[in-house]
């Protein structure tokens, strides 16, 4: 208890003093995981739209497979990414190994499945019936959609989150792409690591109560939105 008590007062000091290393780690965690669950929306959206209304040959195994990638282990993502972006890897002339980029794109391939599964599940709990109505009063499909989006807007807020969570607390894919190197790539969940490893167990629980909190913010700003759209 006195060590977790030590990191709480740790944190507190470390949020009013204005650190430039504590922020910078901060701002860049929160970057990298925006971006990244941004990309991830609009790639997740619309496959997931695709995949929970679309009637095609193969569906079945693509949810499979979509389903199967919500559980992708982050370290798994990190090998992968960094086999294509080392130098003698087929993206290697890009040098986005050991940058943001590369905790970007890695954090990617981990929120696209989680969006894209909870987005295909949503809309197949739609009632059929709604899609047929909007048809037969001359909606266009791309109307057809946005309005099924509008009904499905809660659930769609759900994935949204569950997307950004998946992100701001991995630590495997971004230690493997970005290296953890200090003014660069390290962000709070690798610094937790490395706080952890040399011992400073104040410093580490310190930060493990800013990602808290950071992710706590986030999540409070969307579900203001989610409830607000409930109301609507």
């Amino acid at each position: 208890m006195e060590t977790l008590w030590r990191g709480f007062l740790q944190a507190l000091q470390l949020l009013f003093s204005g650190s430039p290393e504590v922020w910078q780690v901060t701002l860049l965690s929160l970057q990298v995981s925006g971006l990244a669950t941004l990309i991830s929306l609009l790639i997740g959206l619309p496959s997931g739209t695709w995949l929970g209304l679309g009637q095609f040959s193969g569906r079945g195994l693509a949810l499979s497979l979509v389903n199967t990638g919500m559980a992708l282990p982050p370290v798994v993502v990190g090998l992968g990414v960094s086999i294509f972006l080392w130098r003698s890897g087929p993206l290697g002339d890009l040098h986005l190994i050991y940058t943001p980029w590369a905790i970007v794109i890695a954090q990617t391939i981990i929120a696209a499945p989680v969006v894209t599964g909870l987005t295909a599940a949503a809309l197949q709990q739609i009632n059929p019936k709604l899609r047929l109505q909007l048809l037969g009063l001359g909606a266009s499909r791309g109307q057809v959609v946005w309005m099924l989006w509008r009904e499905a807007r809660l659930p769609l807020l759900a994935a949204l989150m569950a997307g950004f969570g998946s992100v701001i607390s991995e630590v495997g894919a971004s230690m493997m792409v970005g290296g953890n190197i200090r003014g660069q790539t390290r962000v709070l969940t690798t610094a937790i690591v490395l706080e952890t490893g040399k011992g400073e167990f104040d410093r580490a629980i310190a930060l493990s109560i800013l990602l808290l909190l950071l992710a706590f913010l986030i999540n409070l700003a969307l579900t203001w939105i989610q409830q607000r759209a409930q109301q609507a």
